[in-house]
């Protein structure tokens, strides 16, 4: 086989790789999008699937009624897909014909509910832990949301990333706590008016710092507020500790998402235990 004959089979190769990739590029970006709106997080279309427990009041319930109990049997599989390697629980969104799905590692894939066929993928560049260099892919997160016209992802390494919605890029990615500190999100945000809320986890070592629940600006990532988990020396409820030093309130991880209720304009997150016990 002549170089000659090797560079223009190389270049015919690419050319095929270069197209199949820009196809897919172009069918993500030709579909029309239309923003999530807070009336549509507080009141969903039957046919979406908008929150990790589909509405924000966490009822985790569908209404549409198509599927019964007396035709159940006669469900078929039209298609399958197969996640990343690691352990996963995943609860997928759908939104306007499309599932997104979040992976072990932190990878988001957006596919056509209909076809199976995938319109994008984000591959996070994989962070080792410091104290575990060669383990394998974490959990990753066990859901997102959508607001607007992006997809929220925490991250293992303590990040919320706001990727566009039509194409998987990403808006922006905001570093909200150390990971070498222990930090790491398990668990994906709610959308509360805006404020993307998400609680913090990795508090079972003790460190000179304590959990907390914080709220970021959803078009920008910027912090809003933040409340810890456990009461710190000198604030409300913090004499409930007595006088043991901030290194040793350990505990009370936010690890799963909360729930919203839009009239009392609250948000609910629940903890882990306190420790030492």
């Amino acid at each position: 086989m002549s170089t000659q004959w090797r560079r223009q089979t190389l270049v015919a190769v690419l050319l095929i790789v270069i197209t199949i990739v820009a196809g897919g590029v172009a069918a993500a970006q030709d579909r029309d999008f239309t923003p999530v709106t807070d009336a549509m997080l507080q009141d969903p279309d039957p046919a979406d699937w908008l929150n990790w427990r589909r509405t924000l009041d966490g009822w985790g319930y569908s209404p549409l009624d198509q599927i019964t109990t007396d035709n159940v049997h006669q469900l078929q599989l039209v298609w399958s897909w197969q996640l990343g390697p690691g352990n996963s629980q995943p609860t997928p969104l759908v939104y306007d014909g499309v599932m997104y799905i979040p992976n072990p590692g932190n990878i988001v894939q957006a596919v056509d509910a209909v076809t199976g066929d995938r319109l994008w993928q984000y591959p996070r560049e994989r962070r080792n832990r410091p104290d575990r260099p060669d383990a394998p892919p974490g959990r990753g997160s066990r859901s997102i949301a959508i607001y607007g016209d992006k997809i929220y992802l925490n991250t293992t390494d303590a990040h919320i990333v706001a990727l566009d919605a039509g194409t998987g890029e990403v808006v922006w990615d905001h570093t909200v706590a150390d990971r070498a500190l222990g930090y790491r999100y398990t668990s994906g945000p709610i959308v509360a008016r805006g404020t993307i809320v998400a609680g913090m986890t990795g508090c079972q070592n003790y460190k000179n710092d304590v959990c907390f629940i914080s709220g970021r600006d959803a078009e920008t990532g910027e912090e809003l507020w933040r409340t810890s988990t456990v009461a710190r020396p000198g604030e409300p409820g913090g004499d409930t500790w007595g006088d043991l030093p901030l290194m040793y309130r350990a505990g009370a991880d936010s690890w799963i998402p909360g729930s919203y209720d839009p009239q009392t304009n609250l948000v609910y997150l629940s903890t882990s235990q306190p420790k030492p016990w």
